[in-house]
């Protein structure tokens, strides 16, 4: 704003009023509550009123309200910007550290920046360029491949620049990259759940990690949808684990299907009612992939579903783990406080949970990131976590582009979610990947992996003219030929046929696709084979996705 603004938080010296004109009156269309919104932000930190016109609240999540607002100029130039009112409850260090991340590495390859900044007592405005864009869902089904092609490749750019700077983002998903068709301008935004890396060159990234392991007693609630922990109150270990098996005791099994459905930290927009085809999973939306999935005789894992009080616990562990004899106590201490991993417990593959699992230490990893978006190793709480779940949540932004389902995957919980994983990238390789980094998965039945050019083809309705003789597709080696739509079907799934004479039935077989969705080539889904392997260690990174010859012709 021509340095007016700049990325620092004023408390008592906003910029003064007379560098702007005087403001028009309040939009007279927003509803009451919008207006009663507006009209609190404004008594909560009344230097905005000296510099903005505020319009419209554009986005509402868990932690913070976004307001689309104007500053007008002597020159008479209007700008547009996007004001993020963080909740007063969010802890300052996570507040400051999200400023840090924008001002370090935002402002450039499709990283949102910062502007200003205001603070009032515990209330914090984060004043951001506005891009206007559009909503995926509303345009997801009218994509070119060239377009989509465009979009993951600008993608890639800010997860490579945020990864530059050990910034791990956690909630990489649509409503967080947003997109300007017309002016194909691009803008990764909200830092709220960012994570820094061993070697983060944020610091406060680093204070805020060390915060988030004080309080990780917290860190494993299995009903928290976005993860962000803050408390400052820590329990013991002991107390917290009986804590969360009394939880689980009250609330299984209603509660999970009421707070898992709920966005994390992305606003309304998936709420809305649209067109586009929704979810392959979590809708009763199975009809495409039946051959590998079906309601009823779907992938099952051992859940604990009978989970005893604190006051049994304590009267079971006196009689099964407190022996007479001294040697004997001190191996169940041993096993109470140290849990080797070959001690067997006897709930090993049964409903219920024993008093040595019960006292084990317990496992602190971060959860953080929207449902539906994480990694097998977010899903699995494996604690040494990296960019490469950026990059698994990228893969499905991918998985939905190609497919034209969004979203893709919608779960109540992490085990279904990581069931629904292994119905696209099968049971058997799961497990194998979880094992390398140090997890045991277990599956009641074998799922093999589908092919990823079939699955996507059958999803969106089309059939690539770029299959048959380049070769076998990412996948389809362990799906086999059964996942192939056979050829009197075939044409039953091509868009283009709207005529049921035989002239124009064949017209519409050999027509072009003029978005480009007979062509996507091989490289597309090796690209997304690549994205969504369930090793972490051999994911594919940011600047080794730009290199990918799906991108050839683009500069990375």
């Amino acid at each position: 704003m021509e340095g007016v603004l700049k990325p620092s938080c004023d408390e008592q010296h906003p910029p003064q009023a007379a560098d702007f004109q005087e403001k028009p009156e309040q939009n007279s269309k927003l509803s009451a509550g919008v207006k009663k919104d507006i009209e609190k932000l404004y008594e909560a930190v009344p230097q905005l009123m000296n510099v903005f016109e505020i319009k419209e609240k554009i986005g509402e999540g868990t932690f913070s309200s976004v307001y689309l607002a104007t500053a007008q100029l002597q020159t008479g130039r209007e700008e547009k910007l996007a004001l993020k009112h963080l909740i007063p409850t969010s802890h300052p260090l996570r507040i400051a550290a999200e400023l840090q991340c924008l001002m370090v590495a935002g402002g450039q390859d499709n990283v949102m920046g910062v502007k200003h900044c205001f603070r009032r007592n515990d209330h914090v405005v984060i004043v951001m360029p506005y891009l206007e864009h559009e909503s995926f869902l509303d345009i997801l089904n009218s994509l070119s491949f060239e377009e989509v092609r465009e979009y993951m490749f600008n993608l890639f750019k800010a997860l490579r620049r945020i990864h530059h700077f050990g910034i791990v983002h956690r909630d990489v998903k649509p409503s967080n990259f947003l997109y300007n068709r017309s002016l194909k301008e691009y803008a990764l935004v909200d830092f709220g759940l960012a994570q820094g890396t061993p070697d983060t060159k944020i610091e406060l990234l680093k204070a805020a990690h060390s915060e988030d392991q004080q309080g990780s007693c917290s860190q494993n609630d299995p009903t928290a949808a976005s993860g962000r922990e803050v408390s400052a109150s820590v329990p013991a270990p002991k107390l917290a684990a009986q804590q969360a098996a009394t939880k689980a005791a009250e609330k299984r099994p209603s509660s999970l299907s009421k707070t898992h459905f709920k966005q994390g930290r992305g606003g309304k927009e998936d709420s809305v009612q649209h067109s586009v085809p929704r979810s392959v999973f979590g809708e009763r939306n199975f009809n495409i992939c039946s051959s590998t999935y079906q309601e009823n005789t779907s992938t099952k894992f051992i859940k604990q579903s009978k989970v005893m009080d604190v006051s049994s616990r304590r009267l079971i562990t006196k009689k099964k783990i407190i022996p007479t004899k001294t040697a004997s106590n001190r191996a169940a201490r041993k096993a109470a406080s140290g849990c080797p991993s070959n001690l067997l417990c006897d709930c090993y593959a049964t409903d219920r949970v024993c008093s040595i699992c019960l006292s084990r230490c317990q496992q602190v990893a971060p959860r953080a990131g929207t449902p539906g978006f994480r990694a097998p190793e977010v899903l699995t709480k494996c604690p040494t976590q990296t960019t490469a779940i950026d990059m698994w949540s990228a893969g499905i932004v991918f998985l939905s582009l190609l497919s034209g389902r969004y979203p893709f995957y919608k779960a109540s919980d992490d085990l279904t979610a990581l069931a629904q994983i292994m119905t696209v990238r099968g049971s058997s390789e799961t497990i194998q990947a979880a094992k390398t980094f140090g997890k045991s998965v277990v599956c009641t039945q074998l799922v093999p992996a589908q092919n990823l050019r079939t699955l996507c083809e059958k999803l969106r309705g089309t059939t690539s003219s770029s299959q048959g003789s380049q070769g076998e597709a990412p996948g389809e080696a362990e799906s086999g030929s059964a996942d192939k739509p056979c050829p009197e079907t075939l044409g039953k799934q091509l868009p283009l046929l709207s005529s049921s004479q035989e002239g124009d039935h064949a017209l519409a077989i050999i027509a072009a696709d003029p978005q480009g969705w007979d062509q996507v080539p091989d490289e597309a889904y090796d690209l997304l084979d690549k994205l969504l392997d369930l090793n972490p260690a051999t994911r594919i990174t940011a600047t080794e996705a730009l290199l990918h010859p799906f991108f050839k012709d683009m500069r990375p």
